[in-house]
């Protein structure tokens, strides 16, 4: 991998992902990893989400996933994820990573090619 360019557009992602239940988040990691959709995904412990839903404030305890994957593999994770996941509206965010240790991100994109 060549030194990152500060102008150029950065080529990898953060995607968060909620899921409600540890069972339902595994499935969706082991998935897109096996897949190579994603080089590591983290399994957080459940987080309590207050959201807004059909015009009532909801409440659930949520499994959050730290994906870590590249932008061109973004429009096939996000189906994958669409697929596995129960929700209607599922939580998928991505956030672009500017920076990172340049043999964590070699190893990231090795491990999606």
């Amino acid at each position: 991998m060549s030194e990152q360019d500060n102008t150029a557009e950065p080529q990898f992602q953060l995607v968060l992902c909620t899921s409600p239940s540890e069972e339902n988040a595994i499935s969706i990691a082991e998935n897109i990893v096996a897949q190579r959709l994603a080089a590591c995904v983290n399994v957080m412990p459940p987080v309590y989400s207050v959201y807004q839903w059909q015009d009532n404030v909801e409440s659930a305890r949520e499994n959050m996933l730290l994906i870590k994957t590249s932008r061109e593999k973004y429009p096939a994770l996000e189906k994958v994820i669409k697929s596995l996941h129960p929700y209607e509206v599922p939580e998928i965010i991505a956030l672009d990573i500017s920076s990172g240790l340049p043999e964590y991100l070699s190893w990231l994109e090795n491990s999606i090619k």
